[in-house]
Protein backbone atom coordinates (compact mmCIF):
# COMPACT_ATOMS: atom_id res chain seq x y z
CA UNK A 1 0.00 0.00 0.00
CA UNK A 2 1.31 3.46 -0.93
CA UNK A 3 2.03 5.98 1.81
CA UNK A 4 -0.86 8.46 1.66
CA UNK A 5 1.33 11.42 2.71
CA UNK A 6 2.78 11.60 -0.82
CA UNK A 7 -0.49 11.33 -2.72
CA UNK A 8 -1.05 15.09 -2.83
CA UNK A 9 1.84 17.37 -1.88
CA UNK A 10 0.76 20.71 -0.36
CA UNK A 11 2.70 23.81 -1.32
CA UNK A 12 2.13 27.28 0.10
CA UNK A 13 4.01 30.16 -1.42
CA UNK A 14 5.29 32.72 1.08
CA UNK A 15 4.10 36.10 -0.23
CA UNK A 16 4.07 39.72 0.85
CA UNK A 17 0.64 41.14 1.63
CA UNK A 18 -0.48 43.39 -1.21
CA UNK A 19 -3.48 44.74 -3.09
CA UNK A 20 -2.21 44.53 -6.66
CA UNK A 21 -4.44 41.61 -7.57
CA UNK A 22 -4.23 37.85 -7.80
CA UNK A 23 -1.99 38.00 -10.88
CA UNK A 24 0.93 39.38 -8.84
CA UNK A 25 3.05 37.21 -6.54
CA UNK A 26 5.55 39.19 -4.47
CA UNK A 27 7.62 36.51 -2.83
CA UNK A 28 8.56 36.89 0.84
CA UNK A 29 11.95 35.20 1.17
CA UNK A 30 14.70 36.63 3.42
CA UNK A 31 17.29 34.30 1.87
CA UNK A 32 16.64 35.58 -1.65
CA UNK A 33 16.29 39.21 -0.56
CA UNK A 34 19.71 38.91 1.07
CA UNK A 35 21.19 37.76 -2.23
CA UNK A 36 19.29 40.43 -4.15
CA UNK A 37 20.55 43.19 -1.87
CA UNK A 38 24.09 41.97 -2.49
CA UNK A 39 23.46 42.01 -6.25
CA UNK A 40 22.23 45.62 -6.02
CA UNK A 41 25.27 46.89 -4.12
CA UNK A 42 27.40 49.33 -6.09
CA UNK A 43 30.53 47.36 -5.22
CA UNK A 44 29.24 44.06 -6.65
CA UNK A 45 31.01 43.21 -9.92
CA UNK A 46 31.67 40.18 -12.09
CA UNK A 47 31.92 37.26 -11.60
CA UNK A 48 29.77 37.76 -8.48
CA UNK A 49 26.97 39.38 -10.50
CA UNK A 50 26.44 36.29 -12.65
CA UNK A 51 26.70 33.95 -9.69
CA UNK A 52 24.05 35.87 -7.77
CA UNK A 53 21.73 36.10 -10.77
CA UNK A 54 22.05 32.35 -11.24
CA UNK A 55 21.15 31.65 -7.60
CA UNK A 56 18.22 34.06 -7.66
CA UNK A 57 16.72 32.74 -10.87
CA UNK A 58 17.07 29.09 -9.96
CA UNK A 59 15.22 29.79 -6.71
CA UNK A 60 12.59 32.00 -8.39
CA UNK A 61 11.99 29.31 -10.99
CA UNK A 62 11.56 26.77 -8.20
CA UNK A 63 8.77 28.86 -6.67
CA UNK A 64 7.01 29.14 -10.02
CA UNK A 65 7.32 25.42 -10.74
CA UNK A 66 5.98 24.46 -7.31
CA UNK A 67 3.04 26.84 -7.53
CA UNK A 68 2.09 26.74 -11.22
CA UNK A 69 3.27 23.55 -12.95
CA UNK A 70 0.97 20.52 -13.25
CA UNK A 71 1.75 17.36 -11.29
CA UNK A 72 1.22 13.65 -11.71
CA UNK A 73 1.47 10.56 -9.54
CA UNK A 74 4.23 8.08 -10.25
CA UNK A 75 5.47 4.72 -9.02
CA UNK A 76 9.27 4.41 -9.14
CA UNK A 77 11.39 1.52 -7.82
CA UNK A 78 14.19 2.80 -5.59
CA UNK A 79 17.53 1.20 -4.78
CA UNK A 80 15.83 -0.56 -1.88
CA UNK A 81 13.91 -2.73 -4.38
CA UNK A 82 16.90 -5.08 -4.31
CA UNK A 83 16.15 -5.80 -0.63
CA UNK A 84 12.36 -5.55 -0.43
CA UNK A 85 9.38 -5.40 -2.77
CA UNK A 86 8.27 -2.32 -0.84
CA UNK A 87 11.22 -0.36 -2.18
CA UNK A 88 8.99 1.79 -4.40
CA UNK A 89 8.22 5.50 -4.23
CA UNK A 90 4.61 6.22 -5.05
CA UNK A 91 3.53 9.83 -4.95
CA UNK A 92 3.09 13.19 -6.60
CA UNK A 93 5.80 14.92 -8.63
CA UNK A 94 6.00 17.65 -11.25
CA UNK A 95 4.69 16.36 -14.58
CA UNK A 96 7.89 15.98 -16.62
CA UNK A 97 5.94 15.95 -19.87
CA UNK A 98 4.82 19.59 -19.41
CA UNK A 99 6.02 21.66 -22.34
CA UNK A 100 7.72 24.93 -21.43
CA UNK A 101 9.13 27.86 -23.38
CA UNK A 102 11.52 30.27 -21.69
CA UNK A 103 11.88 33.58 -23.50
CA UNK A 104 15.19 35.43 -23.60
CA UNK A 105 14.44 39.15 -23.80
CA UNK A 106 17.91 40.25 -24.82
CA UNK A 107 18.51 43.74 -23.55
CA UNK A 108 20.68 43.65 -20.46
CA UNK A 109 21.87 40.06 -20.86
CA UNK A 110 20.61 36.57 -21.66
CA UNK A 111 21.56 34.91 -18.39
CA UNK A 112 18.12 34.73 -16.63
CA UNK A 113 16.48 32.79 -19.46
CA UNK A 114 19.54 30.57 -19.88
CA UNK A 115 19.47 29.72 -16.18
CA UNK A 116 15.80 28.78 -16.45
CA UNK A 117 16.42 26.75 -19.61
CA UNK A 118 19.26 24.77 -18.05
CA UNK A 119 17.37 24.16 -14.81
CA UNK A 120 14.23 22.95 -16.60
CA UNK A 121 16.25 20.52 -18.68
CA UNK A 122 17.62 18.95 -15.52
CA UNK A 123 14.30 17.56 -14.26
CA UNK A 124 11.80 17.92 -17.11
CA UNK A 125 11.73 16.04 -20.41
CA UNK A 126 14.25 18.00 -22.54
CA UNK A 127 12.18 17.27 -25.65
CA UNK A 128 9.49 19.61 -24.28
CA UNK A 129 11.78 22.48 -23.22
CA UNK A 130 12.68 25.29 -25.58
CA UNK A 131 14.23 28.74 -25.49
CA UNK A 132 13.03 31.61 -27.70
CA UNK A 133 14.81 34.92 -28.22
CA UNK A 134 13.91 38.60 -28.65
CA UNK A 135 16.21 41.51 -29.39
CA UNK A 136 14.36 44.47 -27.89
CA UNK A 137 14.92 48.14 -27.13
CA UNK A 138 12.90 50.90 -25.57
CA UNK A 139 11.43 53.63 -27.71
CA UNK A 140 11.64 57.19 -26.40
CA UNK A 141 10.31 60.61 -27.38
CA UNK A 142 12.35 63.76 -28.04
CA UNK A 143 12.65 64.30 -24.29
CA UNK A 144 14.04 60.78 -23.77
CA UNK A 145 10.86 59.63 -22.03
CA UNK A 146 9.98 55.96 -22.52
CA UNK A 147 7.07 55.57 -24.93
CA UNK A 148 7.13 51.84 -25.56
CA UNK A 149 9.33 49.04 -26.86
CA UNK A 150 10.40 47.81 -30.28
CA UNK A 151 11.43 44.31 -31.34
CA UNK A 152 14.50 44.39 -33.55
CA UNK A 153 14.66 40.65 -34.19
CA UNK A 154 13.31 37.39 -32.82
CA UNK A 155 13.82 33.65 -33.01
CA UNK A 156 10.71 31.69 -32.03
CA UNK A 157 10.89 27.90 -32.22
CA UNK A 158 7.30 27.08 -33.05
CA UNK A 159 3.73 27.06 -31.72
CA UNK A 160 2.95 27.48 -28.02
CA UNK A 161 -0.39 25.71 -27.76
CA UNK A 162 -0.97 24.41 -24.22
CA UNK A 163 2.58 25.32 -23.22
CA UNK A 164 3.77 27.34 -20.24
CA UNK A 165 5.65 30.42 -21.47
CA UNK A 166 8.12 31.98 -19.04
CA UNK A 167 9.56 35.49 -19.37
CA UNK A 168 12.62 35.82 -17.08
CA UNK A 169 13.48 39.54 -17.04
CA UNK A 170 15.33 41.05 -14.08
CA UNK A 171 13.96 44.59 -13.84
CA UNK A 172 10.28 45.25 -14.46
CA UNK A 173 10.17 49.06 -14.64
CA UNK A 174 7.73 50.48 -17.19
CA UNK A 175 6.39 47.15 -18.45
CA UNK A 176 6.64 48.20 -22.09
CA UNK A 177 9.08 45.48 -23.15
CA UNK A 178 7.30 42.72 -21.28
CA UNK A 179 3.92 43.78 -22.63
CA UNK A 180 5.28 43.78 -26.19
CA UNK A 181 6.81 40.32 -25.74
CA UNK A 182 3.60 38.84 -24.35
CA UNK A 183 1.54 40.49 -27.08
CA UNK A 184 3.76 38.89 -29.70
CA UNK A 185 2.97 35.41 -28.39
CA UNK A 186 -0.73 36.18 -28.28
CA UNK A 187 -1.02 37.77 -31.70
CA UNK A 188 1.74 36.30 -33.89
CA UNK A 189 2.68 32.86 -32.54
CA UNK A 190 0.30 29.95 -33.31
CA UNK A 191 -1.46 28.31 -30.38
CA UNK A 192 -2.74 29.43 -27.00
CA UNK A 193 -0.33 29.03 -24.06
CA UNK A 194 -1.64 27.39 -20.91
CA UNK A 195 0.10 30.09 -18.82
CA UNK A 196 2.10 33.27 -19.38
CA UNK A 197 4.44 33.99 -16.46
CA UNK A 198 6.81 36.91 -15.89
CA UNK A 199 9.78 36.18 -13.59
CA UNK A 200 11.36 39.38 -12.24
CA UNK A 201 13.87 40.21 -9.55
CA UNK A 202 12.47 43.71 -8.97
CA UNK A 203 9.23 45.29 -10.19
CA UNK A 204 7.63 48.71 -9.86
CA UNK A 205 3.96 49.59 -9.30
CA UNK A 206 3.91 50.94 -12.86
CA UNK A 207 5.04 47.58 -14.18
CA UNK A 208 2.26 45.75 -12.34
CA UNK A 209 -0.30 48.29 -13.55
CA UNK A 210 0.84 47.94 -17.18
CA UNK A 211 0.68 44.15 -17.21
CA UNK A 212 -2.65 44.06 -15.41
CA UNK A 213 -4.09 46.49 -17.96
CA UNK A 214 -2.55 44.96 -21.09
CA UNK A 215 -2.50 41.28 -20.12
CA UNK A 216 -4.72 40.48 -17.14
CA UNK A 217 -4.23 36.76 -17.81
CA UNK A 218 -0.45 36.99 -17.31
CA UNK A 219 1.10 36.13 -13.94
CA UNK A 220 3.95 38.03 -12.29
CA UNK A 221 6.43 36.48 -9.86
CA UNK A 222 8.88 38.93 -8.31
CA UNK A 223 11.29 39.05 -5.38
CA UNK A 224 10.87 42.72 -4.53
CA UNK A 225 8.54 45.63 -5.23
CA UNK A 226 10.44 48.91 -5.45
CA UNK A 227 8.58 52.01 -4.29
CA UNK A 228 11.48 53.34 -2.22
CA UNK A 229 11.40 56.96 -3.43
CA UNK A 230 7.71 57.39 -2.71
CA UNK A 231 6.27 59.75 -0.11
CA UNK A 232 6.18 58.62 3.51
CA UNK A 233 2.39 58.30 3.28
CA UNK A 234 2.87 55.60 0.65
CA UNK A 235 5.73 53.78 2.37
CA UNK A 236 3.69 53.26 5.51
CA UNK A 237 0.86 51.44 3.73
CA UNK A 238 0.22 47.87 2.60
CA UNK A 239 1.61 47.24 -0.88
CA UNK A 240 -0.93 48.24 -3.48
CA UNK A 241 -2.39 51.16 -5.44
CA UNK A 242 -2.28 54.34 -3.35
CA UNK A 243 -5.13 56.78 -3.94
CA UNK A 244 -7.30 56.54 -7.04
CA UNK A 245 -6.91 56.41 -10.80
CA UNK A 246 -3.68 56.03 -12.76
CA UNK A 247 -1.69 58.01 -10.19
CA UNK A 248 -2.46 55.31 -7.63
CA UNK A 249 -0.04 53.02 -9.47
CA UNK A 250 2.66 55.64 -10.04
CA UNK A 251 4.86 55.67 -6.97
CA UNK A 252 8.50 56.73 -7.15
CA UNK A 253 11.07 53.96 -7.21
CA UNK A 254 14.77 53.70 -6.51
CA UNK A 255 15.28 51.00 -9.16
CA UNK A 256 18.62 50.08 -7.66
CA UNK A 257 19.05 47.11 -9.96
CA UNK A 258 18.89 48.89 -13.29
CA UNK A 259 21.67 51.49 -13.09
CA UNK A 260 23.93 49.57 -10.72
CA UNK A 261 24.10 45.80 -10.78
CA UNK A 262 22.29 44.82 -13.93
CA UNK A 263 24.19 47.21 -16.18
CA UNK A 264 27.31 45.25 -15.23
CA UNK A 265 25.84 42.18 -16.88
CA UNK A 266 25.49 43.98 -20.19
CA UNK A 267 28.15 44.40 -22.84
CA UNK A 268 26.34 47.27 -24.53
CA UNK A 269 27.93 50.69 -23.83
CA UNK A 270 26.08 53.91 -23.24
CA UNK A 271 24.02 53.37 -20.11
CA UNK A 272 23.42 56.39 -17.92
CA UNK A 273 22.48 56.50 -14.30
CA UNK A 274 19.55 58.45 -13.02
CA UNK A 275 19.35 60.55 -9.92
CA UNK A 276 16.70 60.12 -7.25
CA UNK A 277 13.27 60.83 -8.69
CA UNK A 278 14.49 61.20 -12.28
CA UNK A 279 13.18 59.26 -15.24
CA UNK A 280 15.46 56.50 -16.50
CA UNK A 281 16.92 57.56 -19.86
CA UNK A 282 19.64 55.03 -20.65
CA UNK A 283 20.19 52.94 -23.75
CA UNK A 284 19.22 49.40 -24.75
CA UNK A 285 21.11 47.77 -21.90
CA UNK A 286 18.72 49.27 -19.34
CA UNK A 287 16.14 47.20 -17.54
CA UNK A 288 12.43 47.82 -17.70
Amino acid sequence: MADSQHASIPFRLSEMEHKYGEHAHLIANPFLLSHLSKLCENATVQPTVNRLVTILYRELLQAVVNNEFPRRNISVPTRMIQSTEKGVYEGEVIDRSTRVVTVNIARAGALPSQVAFDALNEFMDPAGIRQDHFIMARTVDDKKRVTGASIGASKIGGPVDNQIVLFPDPMGATGSSMSAAIETYKEKVPGKPSKLISLNLIVTPEYLRRLKADHPDALVYALRLDRGMSEDAVLGTVLGPFGTGRRAWTTRTTSFLAPVAWAKLSTTPGSRRRGPGQAWTGSVDDCG
